[in-house]
């Protein structure tokens, strides 16, 4: 298996430093404050880039600081949950774990999932925001189904199992900000693997009959 992204770090850009800080600080703003948050201003501020670095390194200005964001830290938590071949469907449960620990504690419980951010408060006027955080989603589920279906899971069970998996570790995610704990990113992990592994005993075994004993 091979290790988990470092959330600190950075796009590999050709076109120089300052572009990439600008990237990464864009991401950082992301996490922790939405899409709203995601200013010019803001985004300048963090990386110390001068004015001038925005429509040369990002000529389509805001937004294209902000879909080019979405996607960077997108694919960075997509690496942690894409599927290798030795890897089982609890293998990338437990890895998504133990990234979103890192995350939190790192920041002080500032930082959020990104595409959550975005899918629950993308305006109105920004619909392909909330488009490209829909195919994120599709892409993790994609993923985790694949390695659901390899354990031998059917196709229906093995999209659903996926399904839950990414919609819990997400809940979980926002209550450890609200709570400032890991606690219920723990709780929600070792429910998971009651449940995945509980399915598997049923998929190989069957439901289990209890014979009803005369008092």
């Amino acid at each position: 298996m091979t290790g988990s992204p470092d959330t600190a770090a950075k796009p590999r850009n050709k076109r120089g430093s300052t572009r990439a800080r600008m990237l990464s600080s864009a991401v950082e703003v992301l996490r922790e404050r939405g899409a709203a948050g995601v200013t010019i201003d803001e985004v300048l501020t963090r990386s110390g880039a001068p004015r001038g670095s925005v429509y040369h390194h990002f000529p389509g200005g805001r937004r294209q600081i902000l879909i080019e964001a979405l996607q960077f830290a997108a694919d960075r938590i997509g690496d942690v949950i894409g599927a290798e071949t030795s890897d089982s469907a609890w293998d990338l449960v437990h890895r998504f774990v133990e990234f979103w620990e890192r995350v939190l504690i790192g920041s002080d419980f500032a930082a959020g999932c990104p595409v959550v951010a975005v899918a629950i408060a993308a305006p109105d006027e920004e619909p392909d925001l909330t488009a490209a955080a829909a195919a994120i989603f599709d892409r993790w589920r994609t993923a985790l189904a694949g390695a659901f279906a390899a354990d031998g899971f059917d196709e229906s069970d093995a999209s659903s199992l996926a399904v839950m998996c990414i919609a819990t570790l997400e809940g979980a995610v926002v209550l450890c900000r609200s709570s400032r704990s890991v606690g219920p990113l723990h709780d929600v992990a070792r429910q998971l693997e009651f449940l995945i592994k509980s399915r598997e005993f049923v998929r190989r075994n069957g439901v289990p009959r209890f014979s009803r004993q005369s008092p």
